[in-house]
């Protein structure tokens, strides 16, 4: 028992005993209505994004655990109250890049390119989080590993609103890599062969839980960086891509496209200092996982 343990354990019961001195009907319904605040609140913590340590008070809780394990909230419930992909923040800047280009928001190939581009979905430890891809093959999904960790139900939500399940056949934290298997058949994104160092394009994908989005960006330097794994929890040294221009929390997993709506990099992280800037998984480690994608894979721990 944690100490969030005892005090919802005296909470009840000083609500139980002070209606059941009213007598036994009111004191049973107040003793539901407290157990049904109690499981409330562990549910909203659950899908708070700022509330990382009361989450994980919430986890540790034996009532509150046991409590949305027997009651789990409702899918509708889930979507009201998700969680938007946190993008995570490696330090440094975009570098000596030029601004982005603001006439690529209007571009028909890049806009076209929007048509292969999907909202991913899913719930982990009872948190539901939200993060984008992109279709390398028409049954095949490109996304950040840290979207779908510890994901049991992952789906995808087309631009004209169409829902799949999803099944992660790749999934790699060094990378913060993972592809999903779909039973669907979408226009795939092609894959920009040899992009250069400022290369115009833009970046796609549903930010802040909202509709899809084109956001105008520029392609930086492929560097060697050290940084962690998607859980944190290690430091590796791995090439990662630069890019200038608006990375905003459900952007990750989406594709950096440039003029012609091909592929130059795959969102993953945010820059810490300088101009807007992210980072992008490169394309070579993107296309080298494809050819092992073949069967369900697990998806480790949640790290929400």
């Amino acid at each position: 028992m944690t100490l969030l343990d005892w005090a919802i354990a005296a909470l009840v019961l000083a609500v139980a005993l002070w209606g059941f001195r009213e007598g036994p009907i009111v004191g049973v319904l107040l003793t539901v209505l407290a157990v049904g605040v109690v499981w409330a609140f562990g549910v909203i913590v659950l899908h708070s994004p700022g509330a990382v340590e009361l989450r994980r008070d919430v986890r540790d809780s034996l009532i509150l655990s046991n409590l949305t394990e027997v009651l789990p909230p409702s899918d509708s419930v889930v979507r009201v109250l998700r969680k938007i992909d946190a993008v995570p923040r490696i330090p440094g800047s975009p570098g000596p890049v030029a601004p982005p280009d603001a006439r690529t928001s209007s571009d028909p190939d890049i806009e076209r390119a929007g048509d292969s581009v999907v909202r991913v979905f899913g719930v982990a430890c009872g948190v539901g989080l939200e993060g984008s891809g992109w279709a390398i093959a028409p049954d095949l999904i490109v996304t950040n590993a840290h979207v779908v960790a510890g994901q049991d139900e992952t789906t995808v939500t087309t631009r004209d609103g169409a829902r799949i399940d999803a099944t992660a056949v790749y999934y790699d934290v060094g990378n913060d890599l993972a592809l999903l298997r779909i039973d669907a058949n979408l226009p795939r994104l092609r894959v920009a062969p040899d992009p250069e160092y400022g290369t115009a394009g833009a970046v796609l994908g549903y930010p802040r839980n909202g509709p899809f989005a084109i956001a105008p960006a520029r392609l930086g330097s492929a560097r060697k960086a050290i940084s962690q794994d998607s859980y944190g929890r290690c430091r590796l040294r791995r090439t990662i891509v630069s890019l200038r221009g608006s990375i905003r929390s459900g952007n990750s997993g989406g594709p950096l496209v440039d003029s012609r709506g091909r592929v130059m990099g795959t969102v993953f992280a945010a820059t810490t200092t300088g101009p807007p800037g992210g980072f992008a998984i490169p394309n070579s480690a993107v296309t080298g996982a494809v050819r092992g994608a073949d069967t369900p894979v697990d998806t480790d721990l949640c790290s929400a």
